[in-house]
């Protein structure tokens, strides 16, 4: 457990920054006290589930949405390697050859973005992980042995708060909440897009990926989470951000049939493939 002293600082930290917001402590507080208090330029918390679709809920900037969306995207990075081996995960230097071989699409793409140095804390309460912490520089660096056990504090913070609001690896979304996103499918249109301001917890994002997710469980007729793969295996296919492709799912500019490809869904106007002269 985090030393009392180390806890109540990093909490003061979380409490001055939702005091600012004028707003109750939220994701957004821990990720901005994280950059306030550390050597780094952004930070981000995305829910991880084993077995269902992870989502990111939380980022400070455009980098660290981009991290966080590219992780799930591809499947590979600091942020899934914390997760599946359930400890750190500390990249100072996304240009070493040997993190350009382990992760061998996301350390470029990750580069391009903007980050150099990415450090990744998975969300552990006893044997509850609801998901990771991660945090980005725009240059190389490391962190030190105290800015390390205040990262993994930030990260505890996080998890308490995702368990409060119900996000664990038992808990949403599942397969009835993806069918009731499909259902909810014209109240939830209006929800802000990612890329607006605030990112906001458990926000505009989340939802639309949920939506999505859950349009494709019924054009598909499958689960939570091989809807969710087949959503993620066009954005791969296409190098575009999933947060794209499940808005032109929602908006029904894009439609995936159970006849075609995860790479090759239908235009809402197209037919069949046995249906064409």
């Amino acid at each position: 457990m985090i030393p009392g002293s180390r806890s109540a600082r990093i909490q003061a930290l979380v409490a001055e920054q939702a005091t600012l917001r004028d707003s109750r402590v939220g994701l957004l507080d821990v990720c901005t006290a994280a950059v306030t208090a550390l050597p780094v330029g952004g930070a981000g918390v995305s829910a991880m589930f084993r077995g269902r679709a992870s989502h990111p809920l939380c980022s400070t900037d455009s980098v660290s949405q981009q991290l966080e969306e590219l992780q799930l995207t591809l499947g590979e990075g600091p942020c899934v390697d914390a997760f599946v081996l359930g400890s750190s995960v500390l990249c100072t230097d996304l240009l070493a050859g040997e993190l350009q071989r382990h992760w061998m699409v996301f350390a470029d793409a990750a580069l391009e973005a903007g980050a150099r140095a990415v450090f990744a804390f998975p969300l552990q309460i006893g044997a509850i992980s609801p998901g990771v912490l991660d945090l980005y520089s725009s240059s190389s660096v490391e962190l030190d042995a105290d800015e390390v056990a205040d990262a993994m504090a930030f990260a505890d913070i996080a998890a308490l708060l995702l368990l409060d609001a119900g996000i664990s690896e038992t808990g949403l979304p599942s397969d009835t909440a993806a069918s009731d996103t499909a259902a909810s499918s014209t109240e939830m249109a209006d929800a802000d897009p990612p890329d607006a301001a605030p990112f906001d917890d458990l926000g505009g994002y989340r939802a639309e990926i949920d939506q999505a997710t859950g349009i494709l469980m019924v054009q598909l007729g499958v689960g939570v989470e091989e809807a969710f793969i087949r959503l993620r295996a066009y954005a791969y296919a296409r190098a575009t951000r999933i947060s794209v492709v499940a808005a032109d799912v929602v908006a029904h500019r894009l439609r995936f049939s159970p006849v075609t490809t995860a790479s090759d869904p239908q235009q809402p106007d197209a037919r069949p493939p046995d249906e064409e002269s």
